[in-house]
């Protein structure tokens, strides 16, 4: 799949021996740096003789006559459960890509057990090496026989650009590669499993849906009951099981995974992360997200044209972002034709000194026109006080949004057409669904496939529990629990906010104070250090 790493995770001396899997201690490891020690024959959750530290309990060393003091350099690594975890005899078998006429030409075939990809690859020189997680790809040794396997693959939630690449790839990666036979399709998300929705799927099945929209396996919302689903999955033999979805659908594949654990199966549960919002936390961006800041430029180039030919026209094009206004910014600087772009993350304001209406007087005195991006999660707070709405959540839990951009455009004809006393032309574009329901493009496509066969060769490497994206430009095997904890937003002390402030030169809306005041302690406290450290 992928080059080795060519940075000094490779190479350093910090890094470990060739662990076994019925070593490997805790899900959350640190490494210290120490000399070759040896440690006693017996079982352990030790690394030979390299001490780890969990963020849950107390230093564990392996005692050795000859130990020395150790500086301890802050290396945390991040481990995905394994199913030897739980099952400590379970064989293992040679990888028959190495048989693979396809992987011959390649260098080196398999990850080595050593590869980890780091969180955070900008550090200052005394900085701790901070987090690490293990580096997807295929293992020397898997855990299936491939005539045993039994894969199914499930897409939960909305729709996303890519979807039906990812299920082609999954099912091509396993048959192609490791040549498996035996694929189900889960039909209507969680929901299929009890319900008795299946499709059996091969690579001729599959061919061409990556030229289609939507999902091929169909999706639903919801319908997650984790026993009766581990149920099914029991009862059908299935020892595989993708799972694309969102933040909500990778919950669900944690405790699918931990009934499966508790039940001593020998099933392998992978997460694919699905989100257009590019919400997801610790990898770079999740898929389809390039296709939606691609197809999201025809809406803005529309509005732009139909505001340029008409006087005064003011254009509002809504686009997705419940939370995170990734796609309003990408879509905002790709596009260059917006004049003011409105995100979840900042607050605005209408009337007054600095806020939105005067802005938008200023735009048309000077330009005769402006257009308006806003993500569907924007000023929600303002539309909730006016119309005294009560909260309400879809099926997986989400709040219920209220129309912004229909807001906003009857806001702003108001206040021109009756305060002002100006006529003005609106026009409100909203493409959602159009961007939604499209196939994937070229680069998302490419995208899909790496996460698919990533997701592949983790699941018969034994990982389980885990789901695979890129962090830092690199695939990687990551705990579920860290994708969920918290969402992906923009951050408006980042310079990517900066940028677009200074290509729209918009208004912030806030002040310095007030800004600081919004961001978390955290990002607050970084900044600071950052700034006193360039000050020296």
């Amino acid at each position: 799949m992928e080059s080795a790493i060519s940075s000094p995770l490779s190479t350093s001396s910090h890094l470990l021996p060739s662990p076994s899997r019925s070593s490997l201690g805790s899900r959350s490891q640190s490494f210290p740096s120490l000399p070759n020690l040896r440690c006693p024959s017996f079982k352990s959750r030790c690394f030979l003789g390299i001490p780890f530290r969990s963020r849950q309990t107390q230093p564990i060393r392996c005692q050795s006559s000859n130990q020395q003091p150790a500086k301890d350099d802050g290396f945390v690594i991040e481990d995905v459960p394994h199913l030897t975890d739980f099952l400590s005899n379970l064989p293992s078998y040679p990888n028959p890509l190495k048989q693979s006429q396809a992987y011959a030409v390649v260098k080196q075939t398999f990850v080595s057990t050593d590869d980890v990809v780091a969180q955070k690859v900008v550090v200052q020189k005394d900085d701790p090496r901070g987090v690490h997680f293990r580096r997807a790809g295929p293992r020397e040794k898997v855990y299936f026989k491939s005539d045993e396997v039994r894969a199914c693959i499930v897409t939960c939630g909305g729709l996303c650009p890519g979807i039906n690449t990812v299920i082609r790839e999954i099912v091509c990666g396993l048959n192609y590669m490791y040549g498996v036979e035996d694929i189900l399709g889960i039909e209507g998300g969680y929901r299929g499993f009890y319900s008795k929705n299946t499709l059996r799927l091969t690579p001729k099945v599959v061919n061409d849906i990556h030229k289609r929209g939507g999902t091929f396996l169909r999706t639903s919302r919801g319908g997650h009951d984790t026993n009766k689903i581990v149920d099914n999955i029991q009862d059908r033999g299935i020892n595989q099981v993708y799972i694309i979805g969102g933040d909500g659908t990778q919950k669900g594949a944690a405790l699918i995974y931990k009934e499966v654990e508790k039940r001593g199966l020998q099933v392998a549960v992978a997460g694919i992360p699905k989100t257009i919002d590019n919400d997801i936390a610790v990898i770079d961006k999740s898929f389809g997200f390039d296709t939606a800041v691609e197809e999201a430029q025809r809406a803005i180039n529309a509005a732009h044209v139909e505001v340029e030919s008409v006087e005064n026209g003011v254009g509002i094009v809504k686009l997705m972002g419940r939370y995170s206004g990734f796609i309003a910014l990408y879509a905002t600087l790709a596009s260059r034709d917006v004049d003011c772009c409105l995100v979840p993350e900042s607050p605005f304001y209408l009337e007054g000194r600095g806020g939105l209406f005067e802005f938008v007087e200023e735009r048309l005195k000077e330009n005769g026109h402006v257009v308006i991006v806003l993500a569907e999660g924007a000023g929600q707070e303002y539309i909730a006080q006016e119309m005294q709405a009560v909260d309400g959540k879809d099926a997986s839990g989400n709040k219920l949004l209220l129309d912004v951009g229909l807001w906003l455009t009857e806001k702003i004809k108001d206040h021109f057409t009756k305060v002002q006393k100006m006529a003005i032309n609106t026009k409100y574009i909203d493409p959602t669904y159009m961007i939604r329901a499209i196939p994937s493009n070229a680069s998302d496509n490419i995208y899909c496939t790496l996460l698919a066969q990533s997701a592949v060769h983790g699941a018969m490497a034994g990982f389980s529990g885990f789901t695979v994206g890129p962090v830092n430009s690199r695939h990687a095997y990551i705990p579920i629990s860290r994708v969920t904890e918290t969402q992906n937003t923009v951050n408006l002390t980042d310079r990517m906010w900066a940028r677009l402030l200074a290509s729209t030169n918009q208004p912030s809306f806030l002040e310095g104070n007030e800004l600081h005041e919004r961001v978390d302690k955290e990002d607050v406290d970084v900044i600071n250090h950052n700034m006193r450290a360039t000050s020296i």
